[in-house]
């Protein structure tokens, strides 16, 4: 019985060390195959990050394009800005000379008026003077004796007034 001992532990200790090996190779595969599934997992990653990055410069050159575009629209707005307050300054100018040159006729129309209202009570005082020397030197009247002085007509003045410009119209003088 003897020499079937040593052949039955080392069969078992082969057996064991097969188990051993069997129970590795699984292990291994097991393994192997998790590596597998990660490495595909990574790929996939890997490709969505790329596909990220081209996204995320693609929209960095939109943002730069769209703060380039925002800048000019800026400058434009700046001197549409100084434009429009030139405009409105030269309105305003424009206004007061108008108003200016409406003064100045009605001040003249009032002198105008005025000088008229002179010469009628200058005319008046005329034909008086003409009358009394004709009375004086019993000339006859060259008038009937119905003398009726015309009324005044007064001219219906037209009143201009200021009228205000409101914002943004413009003075076409």
């Amino acid at each position: 019985m003897a020499p079937s001992a040593p052949r039955t532990r080392a069969a078992a200790a082969l057996r064991m060390k097969q188990i051993a090996i069997d129970n590795q190779d699984r292990t291994i595969r097991h393994l192997r195959a998790h590596l597998a599934i990660e490495r595909r997992g990574l790929a996939a990653t890997k490709k969505e990050l790329e596909e990220t990055q081209v996204a995320l410069e693609a929209s960095h050159k939109v943002i730069a394009e769209l703060t380039e575009l925002g800048l000019s629209m800026s400058k434009k707005v700046e001197r549409m800005k100084v434009k429009k307050q030139q405009v409105r300054a030269n309105h305003v100018e424009c206004h007061q000379k108008f108003q200016a040159r409406i003064h100045e006729a009605e001040d003249s129309m009032q002198a105008q008026h005025l000088l008229i209202e002179a010469l009628v009570d200058e005319k008046d005082s005329l034909l008086q003077t003409i009358h009394g020397l004709q009375e004086a030197n019993n000339a006859p009247a060259p008038f009937d004796g119905d003398w009726e002085e015309e009324p005044e007509e007064e001219p219906e003045e037209e009143e201009i007034e200021d009228i205000p410009l409101d914002e943004g119209e413009i003075d076409d003088e």
